[in-house]
């Protein structure tokens, strides 16, 4: 019986450390994957910022007019 007992635990302790791994994998991916959609933000931002608009007005996402 305590054999079959430290078998049990012995592939439990693996089966965690294969979800755990896992886990870790895919925050990683999570991360990377929010700085990347950060800095395509960022660059969205820029480059509205160098044609001049401005930020979206409305439901209808039509620009907002410049007031100079």
């Amino acid at each position: 019986v305590q054999t079959l007992l430290q078998q049990m635990q012995d592939k439990f302790k693996t089966m965690s450390d294969q979800i755990i791994g896992r886990n870790i994998l895919f925050l990683n991916e999570l991360d990377d994957m929010s700085c990347r959609i950060d800095d395509l933000e960022k660059n969205i931002a820029d480059l509205m910022t160098q044609a001049g608009v401005e930020e979206l007005e409305g439901e209808d996402k039509t620009p907002a007019t410049n007031k100079s």
